[in-house]
C-alpha cells in the first residue's frame, strides 16, 4: 500500500530477520577477482565495438552499392579483409577483387564479381581504412 512503507520499517525488518540468522553475508569478491572481473568486461565491451566496426564497414559499402556481405560469410575473413585492403587502395575492377578469393569462395567468382560492382569514392575508403585499423586495434587488445 501506498505510504506505508518507510526505510525505518525497512530497517526493522532486516534487523529482525539478521536476528533470527536468516540472512547471509554478501559475497565480497576479493581485489584479484574484482580486478579479472574489470578486465573481462572491457575485453567484452572490445568485443563488442569490434561487432559495430563490423556493422559500420557492411553500411559503407552498401552506400558505394557494393554487396560483399550478400557473397561471403564473414566479412573479416581472409577473402573479404584482401578485397577490403584492395579497395581502400583504390581498386574498382570487379574482376580482379574477385581473384582475391580464397578456399570456397573461389567457387562464387561470378556471383563476388556481381557483388563487387559498384562505386566506392575516396571519403568511403578512408572510413573504411580506419574502420579496419579500429578492428585490428580491437582485435589486438583482444587477445
Amino acid at each position: 500500500m501506498p505510504g506505508r512503507k518507510t526505510d525505518v520499517k525497512d530497517a526493522e525488518w532486516i534487523a529482525s530477520l539478521l536476528r533470527h540468522g536468516l540472512l547471509k553475508g554478501s559475497f565480497v569478491p576479493d581485489r584479484e577477482q574484482r580486478e579479472l572481473r574489470e578486465l573481462v568486461r572491457y575485453r567484452h565491451s572490445l568485443v563488442e565495438e569490434r561487432s559495430r566496426e563490423l556493422n559500420r564497414i557492411q553500411k559503407v559499402l552498401e552506400g558505394a552499392n557494393i554487396k560483399l556481405s550478400s557473397v561471403v560469410s564473414d566479412i573479416n575473413g581472409m577473402s573479404s579483409r584482401a578485397i577490403l585492403e584492395a579497395l581502400i587502395s583504390g581498386e574498382e575492377d570487379p574482376e580482379i577483387l574477385a581473384e582475391l578469393s580464397h578456399g570456397k569462395l573461389k567457387n562464387k567468382k561470378e556471383d563476388l564479381k556481381r557483388a563487387l560492382k559498384g562505386f566506392i569514392n575516396y571519403h568511403q575508403r578512408k572510413m573504411l581504412e580506419i574502420q579496419l585499423r579500429h578492428i585490428d586495434s580491437a582485435a589486438h587488445l583482444c587477445s
